[in-house]
């Protein structure tokens, strides 16, 4: 009998009978996500509203010397896999995932289709760099390691232009080779601990803001998402998302010859999610994380809580810690200052759920200070420890 008694306890202890077994008592299982927004190392918004070719190739050279000040593949991208190997989460929704290209001088990409396709060593491939510095060491028997199961590679921006980086000349005349930046979203599952995925999918929102520049710029966005079934637990989906950021005009135009107001593009982006036909419209219950860029409480109720406010109108339900607060540090290069820690004022990070048998147990906010002189990005992560019954 004391024999018995051991194996069974031995058995107890393994997590895919120990979930099995909450389950059939009713104590669910116990699942961790994160959002994680990594910032694409520069403020870009110059350079798409630029007026002249000069202008722009001079706005875009400033923006390529931020991007290697702020250092993801060398800096970053091992201070976000900290965050990630200490929270341990098994499923990761990312944001702003950007991989900057080099080519030389050729106005055409600009004007036309984008096709540098050299990885910039200093600027970096950043879901390549971030996989290569969280799954670093991982082989080892309690070793954590993740694999990416759905990848949008242009949820934001997909653009090449000549840039002036080396400070000779101006302009066009003094270009030294093109930058690409590609931004996208993707999803990250922790490996081995019994994470299934399913029918992963993604796309891009119907109504997007149109900067007017050189030649007008649609801001891409769009979401990820994939089925999960997690250690004996009932099926569900997962969804991250980026929503609109630069909508807070008094008038916003959109890539559909109109004019919102403030608030509105992320607005119609989060009722296209949550509506009929949706990434987040489904049978099954579902988890929805990202950087929605709207709050009900901690942002102004000018129309910057509009977004989130539909997402609560489709029944979903915070499922995140809000104290301390997570967005956003004001300064483009990550370096801060002695009283930066106040620029973390609001939320616009978020998990919620639509179904109340997936219940929130503890969250963790990483990320508010600076580690080897610069701040992992200008978000902090938010990661949300959930029990789906």
């Amino acid at each position: 009998m004391a024999l018995g008694l051991l194996a069974f306890l031995g058995l107890a202890l393994l997590p895919q009978v120990a979930d099995a077994a909450a389950k059939k008592t009713g104590k669910g299982t116990t699942l961790t996500v994160m959002t994680r927004n990594l910032y694409v190392g520069a403020d870009v918004t110059p350079a798409l509203r630029a007026n002249s070719v000069d202008e722009l190739v001079n706005t875009a050279g400033e923006i390529v010397k931020q991007v290697h000040a702020t250092k993801f593949p060398s800096v970053r991208a091992a201070s976000i896999a900290a965050e990630i190997k200490k929270r341990k989460p098994d499923l990761v929704g990312l944001q702003e995932v950007a991989w900057w290209r080099t080519a030389p001088v050729d106005l055409n990409a600009a004007l036309g289709t984008p096709s540098a396709s050299q990885t910039d060593p200093l600027g970096g491939d950043f879901l390549a760099d971030l996989l290569k510095a969280v799954n670093r060491g991982g082989k080892q028997k309690k070793g954590v390691r993740y694999r990416a199961v759905v990848v949008n590679v242009n949820t934001g921006i997909d653009i090449e232009v000549p840039v002036n980086d080396d400070g000779n000349g101006s302009g066009l005349a003094g270009a030294d080779h093109n930058e690409r930046l590609t931004v996208g979203d993707a999803i990250l599952v922790r490996r081995g601990v019994g994470i299934k995925t399913s029918h992963p999918s993604s796309g891009t929102y119907d109504t997007l803001l149109r900067i007017p520049g050189v030649k007008n710029f649609d801001l891409t966005r769009g979401w990820t998402a994939v089925d999960v079934k997690a250690r004996g637990s009932r099926s569900f989906r997962f969804v991250n998302t980026h929503l609109e950021s630069g909508d807070s005009q008094g008038t916003n135009l959109t890539n559909l010859g109109t004019t919102l107001a403030r608030g509105d593009i992320r607005a119609a982006q989060a009722a296209q999610l949550v509506g009929p036909g949706g990434a987040a419209k489904s049978k099954k219950p579902v988890i929805l994380l990202g950087d929605i860029n709207s709050d009900d409480d901690t942002v102004p109720n000018n129309g910057d809580r509009n977004a989130y406010k539909a997402l609560l109108a489709a029944g979903f339900r915070e499922r995140s810690r809000a104290n301390p607060l997570s967005c956003c540090l004001n300064d483009p290069f990550l370096v801060g200052g002695p009283n930066a820690i106040n620029d973390f004022d609001h939320q616009v990070d978020h998990v919620v759920t639509n179904k109340k048998r997936i219940k929130f147990v503890k969250g963790h906010v990483d990320g508010r200070a600076p580690v080897n002189g610069l701040y992992p990005s200008d978000h902090a992560a938010l990661t949300s420890v959930l029990k789906i019954r």
